[in-house]
């Protein structure tokens, strides 16, 4: 099959969206979700794989990772992906993204380390990730998915945040050991 034509998100460095091919049938639909040769100009080797179920109005993040990348994909539903650059080394540092991803649209979306990112679920959602490091505590943070300073443009009001994500801290307020590098 050919390679999904990719794009980046010019508003922050190393963000690519994936459009993926479906090839419906009388039985359904198949596609390919992700293809490591998509991305050859990045180092993302998928070690784990993950599956997040969401009810609709739900909002997960902000979370980053310094060791992690993350690549998306919306097996059933719509979300709004919040994205905030925080790598001061980073030309796009500081600035802020939405994208929407939904099993209509079929995008997928390779978040790098360093960039924070969530979703807020616009309809019940299962969203299906690959990651490139096995999940470690240590390297699992967060800001605020509100924070004034980082204004993701999420145009819509979350009803449920957990207690932990409603917790997080603004990202001035965030350690200098935690923050990329």
């Amino acid at each position: 099959m050919p390679n999904a034509p990719l794009r980046p998100l010019d508003s922050i460095l190393g963000v690519q969206i994936a459009d993926i091919r479906a090839f419906p049938d009388s039985r359904g639909t198949f596609m390919e979700s992700f293809r490591k040769e998509w991305f050859p100009d990045t180092s993302f080797e998928r070690i784990q794989g993950n599956c997040s179920i969401s009810k609709a109005g739900v909002l997960r993040g902000l979370h980053f990772h310094n060791l992690q990348a993350d690549y998306w994909f919306v097996a059933s539903g719509a979300i709004r992906v919040g994205l905030a650059d925080l790598r001061s080394s980073s030309p796009t540092f500081r600035n802020s993204a939405v994208i929407e991803l939904s099993a209509d649209n079929r995008l997928g979306l390779l978040i790098p380390a360093g960039v924070a990112h969530g979703l807020l679920a616009l309809t019940d959602v299962i969203l299906t990730y690959v990651v490139n490091n096995y999940y470690d505590v240590n390297d699992e943070h967060g800001v605020a998915w509100n924070d004034p300073d980082l204004n993701v443009p999420w145009n819509a009001q979350p009803q449920i945040v957990s207690e932990r994500d409603a917790a997080n801290p603004y990202f001035k307020d965030i350690s200098a050991d935690k923050l990329p590098r």
